[in-house]
């Protein structure tokens, strides 16, 4: 068979045995993506909880109380996007093709998906959610130690750094690509 032509699925249901077994071993992933799913309903579960208890105690709150309960509550919603971009991008990369071609509510970014623009994507997430927990570490910066807020700093900084690396590993290797 010359490289220009494709086998059939038949032929490909009929190839190599090992062949078979080793690309049928993605679905071993269903299970880690269906559970991903499970901790995206606690987080749900964990917002409503905290929308309540923000709702009940707001005659006694400070601005400064209000702004860390909300802040806890974007960082549900980032973190709870981080899971989403996981389990379908992971998902279609790495399992198999979801079909959603002409779904009107079909992500923007699921159409041009691959490993590489995942960890981007997800770096980008991580340092949103980072952001999130810095600034609630600034807010409340008199009851915490200097040590703590140089290591958080240190930590968000490591990160936003890690991302930069990624996205131009990322972008060099897209280059390359192209030229080959």
């Amino acid at each position: 068979m010359s490289p220009a032509q494709k086998p059939s699925k038949n032929e490909y249901r009929q190839g190599n045995v090992m062949t078979n077994i080793l690309f049928g071993s993605r679905w071993l992933q269903l299970p880690l993506y269906l559970g991903l799913i499970v901790a995206q309903a606690v987080y749900v579960f964990h917002f409503g909880v905290e929308l309540v208890h923000l709702v009940e105690k707001v005659p006694n709150l400070k601005e400064a109380d209000i702004m860390l309960i909300v802040l806890g509550l974007i960082d549900v919603v980032m973190i709870s996007n981080l899971l989403i971009m996981v389990i379908v991008g992971g998902y279609e990369t790495f399992v198999s093709r979801l079909n959603l071609a002409g779904h009107p509510d079909e992500p923007d970014w699921l159409s041009h998906v691959n490993a590489n623009l995942l960890k981007v994507k997800l770096a980008t997430a991580i340092i949103g959610i980072s952001s999130i927990h810095l600034l609630k570490t600034f807010i409340n910066a008199e009851n915490l130690t200097d040590k703590v807020l140089l290591w958080q700093t240190v930590i968000h900084m490591t990160f936003v750094l890690s991302a930069v690396a990624i996205a131009y590993i990322d972008k060099l290797m897209s280059h390359n690509d192209a030229k080959h």
